[in-house]
């Protein structure tokens, strides 16, 4: 929910009238800052009251690089070219203008964001799942350098479980579990 609503938006453009009165003046009548009260005016004048009602867009590469090619071409401000356009945030266009400058085209192209929707499937190297069938197929040279691995790791393993246990338990008694 937007924090102004359009029947606000629309009071505060009918105070300022046609130029009658300043920016600064309707802001402080209502309470708000200058540049959100030129805002507000510059969209209704190019938009009508569908430039005050609240919108969530999502720009494609195309409509993006059309924006800053009017924008460079016609020598816009950033707040002109938002409001001919109807874009909400005329932040975006720095942004924007800085992906272009930094990767053309595809830098332009809207991102997902957040978590991938799911974990990524593992990497299956081996389709058997019959360990019988792989050694059979092993030379003796390798199923002995395999058998030597598995015994190292088993007594890294273990050697590792004697350690946590010195740690948790110096006076070589076990620790009480509460």
């Amino acid at each position: 929910m937007s924090k102004y609503s359009s029947a606000f938006k629309r009071e505060v453009i009918e105070y300022y009238g046609n130029g009658e009165r300043s920016y600064r003046e309707v802001g402080l009548r209502f309470g708000l800052d200058y540049s959100m009260v030129r805002r507000w005016v510059s969209s209704h004048a190019e938009h009508g009251l569908a430039g005050l009602a609240r919108k969530h867009s999502h720009y494609d590469a195309q409509f993006r690089l059309s924006v800053l090619e009017r924008m460079w071409k016609d020598g816009l401000s950033r707040r002109q070219a938002a409001a001919l356009f109807d874009i909400r945030n005329a932040g975006c266009l720095s942004v924007w203008e800085r992906q272009y400058e930094r990767g053309g085209l595809e830098a332009l192209a809207p991102r997902r964001r957040g978590r991938p929707r799911s974990m990524p499937e593992p990497p299956t190297t081996d389709t058997s799942t019959d360990g019988a069938q792989d050694d059979a197929a092993k030379s003796r040279e390798e199923l002995l350098a395999e058998l030597a691995y598995l015994r190292m790791e088993n007594a890294y393993l273990k050697k590792l479980e004697a350690l946590t246990q010195a740690r948790h338990a110096p006076n070589g008694r076990k620790p009480s579990r509460r």
